[in-house]
């Protein structure tokens, strides 16, 4: 799950942009709802979120759809598998990203630091990926959920005097199907976890932690 990568690395990549000109990084942006790119098209590009939020998936051979993950600002999007895109990607909201020619990376000549800071990126991809298989063969429905949310408290959050909260630009049903539940149980998750005042809800986007301790212990299972 790309929202694992921690904030840090998210401020470092910002620095590294504000630091190469602006001429010399080839920005595309994506409207909400556009796709950016499909799976099984050649993965001639690979990007990095400026800012924005991208969701990843992919339709198995049931017809179900499950989603890979969301791409926030500073993950990196589009690796390839066999020289294709395996899944489909879209923007949640509007998207920014840059734009890297995998091609040019490939050169003797290509930017060495840029490449080692790609690979890091998809050495961060495996590892979450690693993580997010453990919580839905480990997790229980209510662990996975409080999981999520923490996870995005910790990389997106925003004070809010002395709680802290955050946007999901994904709805439910995009969040059961990342967390391999149905939009039933988690819609009862966030009405319990609202109901015990552990968090509160500012319209359905908006999400409020109001007792980080009791989201932690939940997602641990110590509860």
């Amino acid at each position: 799950m790309y929202v694992t990568r921690p904030n840090e690395q998210f401020e470092e990549f910002r620095a590294l942009q504000r630091a190469r000109p602006a001429q010399q990084r080839h920005l595309h942006r994506v409207c909400a709802g556009k796709h950016l790119f499909h799976e099984g098209q050649n993965a001639r590009n690979i990007y990095e979120v400026v800012s924005g939020v991208l969701r990843l998936t992919r339709v198995m051979e049931n017809g179900r759809r499950q989603v890979i993950a969301f791409g926030y600002p500073g993950d990196v999007v589009g690796f390839p598998s066999d020289g294709e895109y395996h899944t489909d990607c879209d923007a949640l909201l509007p998207t920014t990203v840059v734009v890297h020619n995998r091609s040019a990376l490939e050169s003797p000549t290509s930017n060495v630091a840029l490449r080692a800071r790609l690979l890091q990126a998809a050495l961060r991809e495996i590892s979450a990926m690693q993580d997010h298989f453990l919580m839905l063969g480990r997790k229980s429905a209510g662990e996975r959920v409080a999981s999520f949310l923490l996870t995005l408290q910790e990389r997106v959050g925003l004070p809010l005097g002395q709680f802290t909260q955050f946007d999901l630009p994904m709805s439910r049903s995009d969040i059961a199907d990342f967390l391999g539940l149905t939009t039933e149980t988690v819609c009862r998750t966030f009405t319990r976890l609202r109901k015990s005042n552990v968090i509160a809800l500012d319209r359905v986007h908006t999400v409020i932690i109001l007792k980080p301790d009791a989201l932690r212990d939940m997602a641990e299972g110590n509860n």
